[in-house]
């Protein structure tokens, strides 16, 4: 890989074990400490009147000897196929969960990931003007008027086992920055999820151009099925899905420069769980500016990853560079013979 490339791999803790014991291993190699964070996410409701629950679970970012961040390990709700969820909850693992995500935002910002259960939701409780109340193993906060704010409950059973390993940006050495992290993984029996995927982020600045982007519409629209073929994409992966055929048709249409074309490509209102997450790239959704590929599949061994990455980054060269490009063939096997012609050779190219 020669681009600036963060990457997500998404990994399960054998039982008895969880993402908490790698980040301890992986601060003890590398003489650095542990931070206790806490990761938003959100899931469908069950209850009446309610169509998602948002939430905040344990996460722990690893830092180096010098303070550097070295990654950051949280859960991931589409993790679910290999966990008991009849299992008791884990000891001091627990979730705090609002029906409202700028509640959410809110309450993250007011609590501290080091507390405890009953004791993490005191500052949002003095925020209100109220008090946390018990009610068996789960610690409410309601305001004035009595409507719910958050809640904090254990963790569901064995959700302290998946664990998806985000990296910050890598410039350099990525083989060996990702076998840093997934070596002692491996050894600690962390194996790959039956949902897994391996999402690349790249900087999205090459991609604010009409042609390039047009050219990764095209990638992504006319060649998905190649494209998925060729990368081995899991098809147990959830948050996976081809970009609207409104979206891909602007790829065919001329235009007097970027802004005019993001405007057109942002009103088609494509969410970010799709095979390519273009909401960074048009500016929709806040975050980091990033291209985000999330079509590979799950892998637990650097070498394995970064081929692939290696082959994406090829072919965005080829489909983003603004020459023409033959139609893809109907055929997804010959579609991904063709794209792996378009990639050139890959280990001379890298």
């Amino acid at each position: 890989m020669r681009r600036r490339t963060g990457v997500e791999v998404e990994l399960l803790a054998p039982r008895g074990s969880s993402r908490r014991h790698l980040a301890g291993e992986l601060a003890r190699r590398c003489g650095g400490a542990v931070r206790p964070v806490f990761h938003a996410d959100s899931e469908t409701s069950a209850t009446a009147g309610v169509a998602r629950f948002w939430h905040l679970t344990p996460g722990f970012e690893v830092l180096g000897a010098d303070g550097a961040l070295l990654c950051r390990l949280v859960d991931d709700t589409t993790i679910v196929q290999d966990l008991d969820p009849s299992a008791a909850p884990a000891p001091g693992w627990y979730r705090v969960l609002t029906d409202d995500a700028r509640l959410l935002r809110l309450v993250a910002a007011r609590t501290d990931p080091a507390e405890g259960i009953g004791s993490v939701l005191e500052p949002v409780a003095e925020l209100f003007g109220t008090r946390v109340t018990a009610v068996g193993a789960v610690f409410r906060v309601d305001d004035g008027a009595g409507a719910s704010v958050a809640m904090a409950a254990p963790l569901p059973g064995e959700r302290e086992r998946p664990c998806e390993v985000i990296t910050p940006p890598l410039v350099t050495d990525h083989l060996a920055a990702l076998e840093a992290l997934l070596a002692p993984a491996r050894e600690l029996g962390f194996t790959v999820p039956a949902e897994a995927a391996v999402h690349l982020h790249l900087d999205a600045a090459p991609f604010l151009d009409v042609a390039a982007f047009c050219g990764l519409l095209r990638l992504f629209g006319p060649w998905r099925e190649g494209l998925r073929v060729l990368l081995g994409t899991n098809p147990a992966c959830r948050r996976l899905g081809p970009l609207p055929p409104g979206l891909v048709a602007l790829a065919e249409r001329e235009w007097t420069g970027w802004e005019e074309l993001r405007a057109a490509a942002a009103a088609t209102g494509d969410s970010k769980f799709r095979d390519v997450n273009l909401t960074h790239v048009l500016g929709t959704h806040p975050g980091p500016p990033t291209l985000e590929v999330r079509v590979l599949p799950g892998c637990a061994d650097g070498p394995g990853i970064v081929g692939r990455a290696a082959l994406v980054e090829a072919l965005l060269e080829r489909f983003c560079s603004g020459e023409p490009l033959p139609a893809p063939p109907g055929n997804a096997t010959a579609a991904a013979d063709a794209l792996r012609t378009l990639a050139g050779h890959v280990p001379a190219r890298r």
